[in-house]
């Protein structure tokens, strides 16, 4: 059973970090529409060639979508594990660990995307 009211910060968790998480979620389910819409329903067949990928990235608004998709997906998705491990109420030693593994991952992910990224762009 929750000891905290519904639709507010975990305890353990700030407000910030819990706010940050609604607000991601939010601009995920709107960045995913528009992913989603340009990367299958424009693309002959529904999906794209390589070809058609590297051009696709020479737009700088395009660019700066998926970047923006790959942040907000990767720091809300470690807001989300961090929240499940809340649950399960750790020691604040075990905490520290966990934050500083989640951040260590998160921070991983979002650097070997934006070398992705960027990788795919010069490609073409």
């Amino acid at each position: 059973m929750n000891n905290y009211p519904s639709g507010s910060p975990k305890s353990g968790e700030s407000t910030w970090l819990w706010l940050f998480k609604i607000i991601s979620g939010l601009l995920l389910v709107v960045i995913l529409l528009i992913h989603l819409i340009v990367n299958h329903y424009t693309a002959p067949g529904g999906l794209m060639t390589f070809d058609d990928v590297t051009n696709y990235f020479h737009n700088p608004l395009v660019i700066v979508m998926e970047a923006l998709f790959l942040v907000f997906v990767v720091i809300h998705s470690m807001l989300g594990l961090r929240a499940i491990i809340l649950d399960l109420h750790p020691s604040r030693k075990a905490m520290i660990i966990w934050n500083s593994l989640l951040t260590i991952t998160g921070f991983t992910a979002i650097v070997y995307g934006i070398w992705l990224l960027t990788t795919i762009i010069n490609q073409g």
